[in-house]
């Protein structure tokens, strides 16, 4: 499932928070998502992976999470695939970026076929885990004790540290502690680099180097370990579909920096030239390559350029979540989900407080098959318009992308003072009463643009005579 990941440090976001933020992408245009709170009654007491048959011993103590998980009908089909979520003590698990390897590793560790992975992991950790540090460490004795079927990689974070976590072959792991003042770009190709087994801040399975040093993995032949030289790909393919989304996000938040979209050698973690607000990661999580050649809806490049790399929002988006841990106002309305449905590039994000026992039902409630009540629908149903005349529909959709976050966060900022005079289940109402607010200023914004665009659209028919 090709998604793109965004992680930005305390130290390197406007407001002092930490942000993780991914597109959840399918192989398919549709694959309706829902938002969702589950409670301790509501987890399972009893786990067992749908996809591979991996039964799993949970602990008896879950808290109260929310997630962005499959339909209803589509769990009994193909399991709960959580994605995204913040739990009760203000961690915030994403899961995953699928990843690359080689045949190098997969002939030391193979992969597990009745292992866990990206259906099991929101539903089996985030529960359980009271620090981002401490996600890493479950999901790493799991992966030791049960295998995993396939690559991926895993962001854990709180409101001090953020982890990005990856899976090697069947039964391995390593994660890097993202640094304060900097963000990482992931697409979808084994992203850690520079890896010192000694530090602070990194974890690895217990017998990591030892393998790497026992079977010869280490192709650049000294003590330095580049864990994406080892572990890796090496595939004309990521040039074309990894390296240039790495290097489009890195050119946004470094425009100093002379690039170019083939180097296979950009780095892991970069400090950006300024600091970077939610604006700046929606923005990229929505990009096509804009102001360069390679944008499919300029008229910059040739057609070879213009279809050249894959792009970051593109029609198989589903979702995309930015999960924010905020050090500037009190623990109990420091976890906000913004969270968009459908293709990026023509939606709107929206925040939501995690504090919370229900959803709006435009997010909470989608549907299957087209219902244009629900929020996942309706920007399919305006992507379908705008891509056909995206030069047309370009400043209705910029503003719709505008109006909504300002929508958003102008009900943050009401709901954080009020919620300064509350405790227990009054502010748990007044956080779900401002969830309403926001889903209600994104849906009412959403069905406005599409009816502008039916008014602009309908005067440039061919059947206007």
């Amino acid at each position: 499932m090709p998604c793109t990941t965004i992680l930005v440090g305390k130290g390197a976001t406007a407001d002092g928070s930490t942000m993780i933020a991914r597109n959840e992408d399918y192989f398919h245009a549709f694959n309706p998502k829902r938002f969702i709170v589950v409670t301790p009654d509501k987890q399972p007491k009893e786990y067992r992976s749908v996809t591979s048959k991996c039964q799993v011993e949970l602990p008896s103590d879950p808290q109260r999470y929310t997630a962005v998980p499959e339909l209803p009908a589509k769990e009994k089909e193909m399991g709960i695939w959580g994605e995204a979520g913040i739990n009760a003590a203000n961690v915030a698990v994403s899961a995953t970026e699928t990843s690359t390897t080689n045949s190098r590793v997969l002939g030391v560790d193979p992969m597990v076929k009745a292992g866990i992975g990206e259906e099991d992991f929101i539903t089996i950790v985030l529960p359980y885990i009271h620090s981002a540090k401490e996600g890493v460490e479950l999901l790493g004795k799991y992966l030791e004790k049960y295998g995993t079927y396939e690559s991926n990689g895993v962001i854990f974070s709180d409101k001090d540290e953020i982890w990005y976590m990856e899976t090697i072959g069947g039964h391995h792991w390593a994660a890097q502690r993202v640094p304060d003042d900097s963000y990482v770009v992931a697409p979808n190709w084994f992203s850690i680099t520079d890896f010192d087994f000694a530090s602070a801040d990194t974890l690895a399975s217990a017998d990591l180097q030892d393998m790497i040093d026992t079977y010869h993995l280490n192709i650049d032949g000294d003590s330095h370990y580049n864990l994406r030289h080892i572990f890796g790909s090496h595939a004309d393919s990521d040039y074309d579909y990894n390296i240039p989304r790495q290097w489009y996000v890195q050119k946004l938040f470094n425009p100093s920096d002379e690039e170019q979209p083939d180097n296979p050698e950009l780095p892991f973690a970069k400090k950006p030239e300024h600091r970077l607000t939610i604006e700046d990661v929606k923005y990229a999580l929505s990009s096509r390559y804009q102001h360069t050649p390679y944008d499919p809806y300029s008229d910059r490049g040739t057609d070879a350029e213009q279809h050249a790399f894959r792009p970051i929002g593109f029609q198989r988006n589903q979702e995309v979540h930015i999960l924010q841990i905020r050090n500037d106002v009190p623990a109990e309305i420091a976890g906000i989900c913004w969270l968009a449905f459908g293709p990026n590039a023509f939606n709107g994000i929206a925040p939501f407080y995690t504090n919370v026992l229900d959803t709006p039902a435009q997010y909470r409630d989608t549907k299957p098959k087209f219902d244009i009540r629900n929020m996942y629908w309706l920007t399919h149903t305006i992507t379908t318009i705008a891509d056909d005349h995206p030069k047309r529909y370009n400043y209705l959709i910029e503003a719709l992308k505008q109006k909504t976050t300002a929508a958003g966060r102008h009900v943050l900022i009401e709901t954080d003072q009020q919620a300064a005079k509350l405790s227990g289940k009054e502010l748990t109402d007044q956080l779900q009463k401002a969830n309403e607010q926001t889903a209600n200023a994104a849906y009412d914004q959403a069905m406005k643009t599409l009816g502008d665009m039916v008014e602009t659209g309908s005067l440039q028919i061919r059947l206007n005579y």
